[in-house]
């Protein structure tokens, strides 16, 4: 009875410690994940994961947390909040006919660092507390099922899209967790509130999700333009519009989304100016400039390569412009095949408006 009373003490210190750190909630869950097992496994066998090799890697270590850190009891999972302006102003640059649109988790720094500085602090002031204990940090950095660990957390449940909603601020927030030995009381995990709502189904671009709560990462534009490193397939070229990082239809339909407020984290206010560029000026930058102006952001991992192939074809979707078109011509003779192939389309793609063009006239 005493250990139980100083865990529920100390899980209260937490949730306070974590909320002074800038976490805008933090659930305890235990380490049974044998249903997002099962649906772990389902989703890998029907190939849905695509290149994504790594979530195979690890085996059972994913969706068993004491193989992948031992020793482990519970999860502390928190969320932080980093929807940086209003969605509205997000919602009007979807398929803008010059402006790229960078998904809007990406605008800030890094979020990985963020957060995980963050729960370095948090495991700092439980052990100046209680004394050395085990822990591990991860924010989306290692075989976690962190979606399913923050629905039992209460955090929030897995929606349609399969991103996690909270009943009270929608879905614009980052997930970390912290494993411990620390056998703190357990939340009671969220449930479902998507009900018969399709919103996000309907709305994506690419028809990535093929069903409720199930996604095909092969078809979604977040997979193809940052997980992809080769070409992307024609068929989903036009569907891409303007996004040349990342994808958030789905959650700017959303419904549960009109409770989100912006977030007061700095850290995640846009940076050079990437929430309202020119296509035309992106693609102009020079390697060099590109790792200055990435530097410390989370565009960083998919390579100048990448951002070059994937702001080809925004421009091919974009306002057949002469400022566009020279654009993609300065580039025909890329050094890179994959970049020089999405060049070639693009040019295509304004070479038959033209065509239409004149056909009208």
């Amino acid at each position: 009875m005493k250990t139980t009373r100083k865990m529920a003490a100390l899980k209260a210190d937490i949730i306070r410690w974590g909320t002074e750190l800038g976490f805008q909630q933090v659930g305890i869950s235990d380490i049974n994940l044998a249903e997002a097992e099962l649906r772990l496994d389902e989703w890998l066998a029907n190939e849905h994961h695509g290149v994504m090799h790594y979530m195979r890697k690890h085996g059972t270590k994913r969706s068993r947390p004491a193989q992948l850190v031992t020793g482990t009891v519970r999860i502390i999972s928190v969320r932080m909040d980093y929807l940086s302006n209003d969605q509205e102003a997000a919602q009007a640059l979807l398929d803008h006919e010059s402006i790229a649109y960078v998904s809007r988790y990406a605008l800030g720094r890094d979020y990985h660092k963020v957060l995980r500085r963050r729960l370095q602090q948090l495991a700092t002031r439980i052990r100046q507390h209680i004394g050395e204990f085990g822990y591990r940090a991860f924010v989306d950095s290692g075989p976690v099922l962190e979606k399913a660990i923050a629905q039992k957390a209460g955090i929030g449940w897995i929606g349609k899209h399969t991103n996690v909603i909270n009943k009270g601020t929608g879905s614009w927030f980052f997930l970390g967790e912290l494993y411990t030995d620390l056998p703190l009381p357990v939340d009671q995990a969220a449930t479902g509130h998507c009900g018969t709502c399709r919103a996000c189904i309907d709305v994506c671009p690419t028809d990535a999700i093929i069903a409720p709560y199930k996604l095909d990462a092969r078809r979604c534009i977040s997979y193809l333009t940052i997980e992809l490193r080769d070409s992307i397939p024609i068929e989903f070229r036009k569907a891409i519009g303007n996004r040349i990082y990342g994808c958030d239809d789905c959650q700017l339909c959303c419904p549960w989304n009109k409770f989100a407020e912006p977030t007061a984290e700095a850290d995640f206010a846009p940076r050079h100016g990437l929430d309202a560029a020119e296509l035309t000026d992106l693609f102009s930058w020079s390697e060099a400039k590109w790792r200055e102006r990435t530097a410390g952001s989370a565009i960083r991992r998919i390579g100048y390569e990448c951002w070059l192939r994937n702001i080809a074809v925004a421009l091919g979707n974009a306002a057949t412009t002469p400022a566009a078109v020279a654009g993609l011509e300065s580039r025909r003779n890329s050094e890179s095949a994959l970049v020089a192939e999405h060049v070639e389309w693009a040019l295509l793609e304004h070479e038959s408006n033209a065509t239409a063009n004149q056909g009208e006239t």
